[in-house]
């Protein structure tokens, strides 16, 4: 079975930017859209790889993840039969020992910035980098598959100041 096991949070500052290790273009889009059932995920990574993912939250903190890969020219198909979208650029780190990313995100979503982390289990210590601000993990309005549908441009002022007060 896919588990997925991770904590969110939102960047507060570029401290992270000297631990960048590689970097990834992101497009993807979901073919459905409720953050209360499976979403289904198509990506393309770089502009070269395709993938289909199904995700399901079990309980905020731990997922229920299946990805496959997929030709390219069907990821890009899908995409653009879609009309939830985001695109984002993925930083890869390595901090004390662990990975890290940063997801920097575009377009409708370009003042938003959400640092993950993966873990073996809930119950795993990590330190949090000091770049790192409010935790978000388990927040669905801030998942994907909801800036999608919701993008942070088209929020009103109180609720983006809502956001940064989670």
């Amino acid at each position: 079975m896919g588990i997925e096991i991770e904590r969110r949070f939102l960047v507060e500052n570029e401290d992270w930017k000297d631990q960048v290790i590689r970097s990834e273009s992101l497009s993807q889009a979901y073919l459905n859209s409720s953050v209360d059932e499976w979403a289904t995920r198509v990506r393309i990574i770089d502009n070269n790889k395709g993938y289909i993912t199904l995700k399901s939250s079990l309980n905020g903190l731990i997922n229920y993840e299946f990805e496959y890969s997929i030709p390219r020219k069907d990821a890009i198909e899908l995409i653009q039969l879609s009309k939830y979208k985001i695109t984002k650029i993925r930083y890869q780190l390595k901090i004390n020992k662990k990975n890290w990313v940063v997801d920097v995100f575009e377009e409708s979503n370009s003042c938003l910035k959400i640092a993950e982390i993966e873990l073996n289990s809930e119950s795993e210590e990590i330190q949090v980098p000091s770049w790192c601000g409010k935790e978000i993990t388990g927040i669905k309005s801030l998942s994907n598959v909801s800036l999608a549908k919701a993008p942070i441009s088209e929020l009103s002022v109180k609720d983006r100041i809502k956001i940064k007060s989670f």
